[in-house]
């Protein structure tokens, strides 16, 4: 598929907001093998990740993760996919649905032990697939998050919910996903009979906090690296609280003041991820960090932006090889 044009277009600004930046020409690489890991090859992002590599001269390789077969023996990892050997792959970009998370996390984790570069380790993805983990990582290292409640103890629902601020009260499975297992609970014993549902379905749930002034919108930004390459505020279709552009909402592009920058980029940063999408409620104090995502989806955000967002990932994943390669040098002497 021949590269698509991104035409750029200008975000209205939020209050605060930074001049935007200009970047620096690149140098020419040698070429390179850069391997997505994607169930299917047609899947938007898949598709501008491959156009944004053949883009800049070097070679895509898409591989489906559950056909990544993968080999031990003492000392020499090796992997075959539908029967051959890969090898010669210089970095690799993990799009690992959380359908496929266990056996995604083990290929991911293969392709470290052979000593190639992932853009995103295993154990960052597994930590951001988690929301509560992520959610502990986020509120430790002091950023602001809603009020957030986990428990197993039916009896007393009502002061669970006073935890978190009364009702109406958000109730989330730990793995959703594209706002799937995300519900609204207006009275106790609706709270009640949803826990009690999860709960004896073997589902872990959390209880949030409803950040009122937020209802039906928030603010997704894509880190890459040590910057937001792309921002837009997504807003729930008429009748829906869930503002997730799967769940049918729209995004109009904005730029982010420095507040929900560095509120993102550190999120990013304390996960321990290279690229996230970072979906924060826009509180009365300033951003309030709600999810952070490992393999963020980027149509909407293309669409609305007009930023060429696979480009910059993968500009970030030659780098980021580029960084490893020196290193493994300088190890050696």
């Amino acid at each position: 598929m021949s590269p698509r044009k991104i035409q750029q277009k200008k975000a209205p600004a939020m209050p605060g907001s930074p001049a935007p930046e200009h970047p620096a020409p690149r140098r020419p690489r040698a070429k390179k093998t850069v391997a997505i890991l994607s169930r299917k090859r047609s899947l938007y992002s898949t598709r501008r990740l491959v156009s944004a590599i053949r883009a800049r001269g070097h070679r895509p390789l898409v591989l489906d993760t559950l056909r990544c077969c993968l080999l031990l023996a003492q000392g020499s990892p090796r992997m075959t996919y539908r029967g051959v050997e890969i090898r010669g792959v210089d970095v690799v970009v993990p799009r690992i649905g959380a359908s496929i998370t266990a056996y995604g996390l083990a290929v991911v984790n293969h392709f470290e032990m052979m000593g190639v570069p992932v853009l995103n380790p295993p154990t960052s993805i597994a930590r951001s697939r988690d929301k509560l983990r992520a959610l502990q990582f986020l509120s430790a290292s002091g950023l602001d998050i809603p009020r957030t409640v986990m428990a197993h103890d039916r009896s007393n629902v009502r002061r669970l919910v006073e935890e978190v601020g009364g009702l109406p009260v958000i109730i989330k499975l730990i793995k959703g996903t594209q706002g799937v297992g995300v519900m609204i609970a207006h009275t106790l014993p609706e709270v009640q009979t949803i826990l009690d549902t999860f709960w004896d379905l073997g589902q872990e749930i959390v209880l949030q906090e409803f950040v009122a002034e937020s209802e039906g919108r928030d603010v997704r930004a894509l880190v890459v690296g040590k910057r937001v390459v792309g921002a837009m505020r997504r807003k729930a279709k008429k009748g829906e609280f869930r503002s997730n552009i799967h769940r049918g909402g729209e995004g109009q592009a904005i730029e982010l003041p420095p507040a929900y920058t560095e509120a993102a980029v550190r999120a990013a940063s304390i996960v321990g991820l290279e690229v996230a999408g970072v979906d924060m409620l826009e509180g009365h104090a300033g951003p309030r960090l709600m999810e952070i995502n490992s393999s963020p989806g980027f149509e909407g955000l293309e669409r609305a932006t007009g930023q060429d967002i696979a480009g910059e990932i993968i500009e970030h994943a030659l780098t980021y090889a580029e960084l490893k390669a020196s290193a493994r040098r300088l190890s050696r002497t």
